[in-house]
């Protein structure tokens, strides 16, 4: 009942922004290198396309764009999570260190196992596993230590960019002493990069995403009563430091996920649950479900803008949303709005 209500309140909302990430997916299958008008898109999905039209559609710019979709909404949740988890609207997987802790076992994992001349188990369906073990780790570190008989907020994020600076240290040092080429396809790639994908990132992605988002979802009624004072959910009956460790496993599944496909993309949890706040309202039923599509609809375009602004050269997509983000916080922090989740 109460995710009928919550639809109903926000529908219109809702509908704009899906009209909004079905125009914006059109307009990149047919912009870039060799432009494809909506007819010649049309024709080739019922198979009347031409060998280049086919090549271009189905293996550069579908699994481009559906890795847009399951990065946006991955990240934008996994923001709006630990916003309501810390009761902090500055938290974000970027800006806390869980990002850069992802990114770091990551390449970790790649110059151990390249140094050792194995391939096989840096493939893409190994490499989230070992993004959700390092995002993981700086979660609960950064949990536990702003822990002081309940989650300080400032003291959390203060933490987290103490860990994100220290992950960006050894990224640097493991990176130095990388081959020249890994170097530079580790730096371009933590930047935050969604190009040069193929379908088995893909599939690598889409379990993740398909088992973690309706669980998160499902948590929406917990991340309500979590923003009452600690004695109301005890009250109900709730389990308040189980729900947020599991909680907070979540937020780093998710953002571990994404970071090993799309590299370390920062700011996206950030704007996406604040713009989803101002439209739909502090309800988690329809906050989450928001944030996923504003998430979804901010890194289509951002790709959008990545790929055309200096064609033919590509901006990674990440730098794009860190032009954005960047200035949102600054203002955020000039306006006293980082101060809770009811910006």
């Amino acid at each position: 009942m109460e995710w009928i209500n919550a639809y109903h309140q926000s529908k219109k909302a809702l509908l704009i922004i899906i009209f909004l990430i079905f125009g914006t997916f059109i307009l990149n299958l047919s912009t870039g290198i060799m432009p494809l008008s909506l007819s010649e898109i049309i024709q080739t999905f019922l198979g009347n396309g031409t060998a280049n039209q086919e090549l271009v559609l189905y293996q550069l710019r579908l699994p481009r764009m559906v890795i847009a979709l399951l990065i946006g909404a991955g990240l934008a949740v996994s923001g709006a999570i630990l916003q309501g988890l810390s009761r902090n609207a500055l938290a974000d997987p970027g800006i806390l260190g869980i990002n850069a802790g992802a990114g770091l076992a990551v390449v970790l994992f790649i110059f151990v196992f390249k140094q050792a001349g194995s391939t096989d188990v840096v493939s893409p369906f190994a490499l989230p596993v070992f993004a959700f073990i390092g995002a993981l780790t700086v979660a609960l570190l950064i949990y536990s230590l702003s822990f002081k008989g309940g989650v300080d907020p400032g003291r959390l994020l203060l933490i987290g960019i103490g860990f994100n600076a220290l992950c960006g240290a050894l990224l640097i040092i493991i990176q130095l002493k990388m081959d020249p080429r890994d170097f530079q396809q580790a730096t371009i790639w933590l930047t935050g990069s969604i190009w040069g994908t193929q379908w088995r990132y893909v599939n690598a992605l889409l379990p993740w995403i398909i088992v973690l988002l309706p669980f998160a979802f499902i948590k929406a009624k917990t991340m309500n009563l979590l923003q009452l004072s600690d004695p109301v959910p005890y009250a109900l009956g709730m389990n308040v430091e189980r729900e947020r460790r599991i909680l907070l496993l979540l937020a780093a599944a998710l953002a571990g996920a994404c970071v090993a496909v799309g590299g370390g993309i920062s700011f996206l949890g950030l704007l996406a649950p604040h713009l989803a706040r101002r439209l739909t309202g502090p309800n988690f039923y329809s906050l989450l479900p928001a944030s996923a599509l504003i998430g979804m609809l901010i890194l289509l375009f951002s790709d959008f803008v990545g790929k055309n602004l200096l064609a033919p050269a590509d901006i990674p997509v990440g730098i794009v949303i860190s032009v954005i983000g960047a200035p949102y916080l600054i203002y955020m922090l000039l306006t006293k709005r980082g101060n809770g989740v009811k910006a």
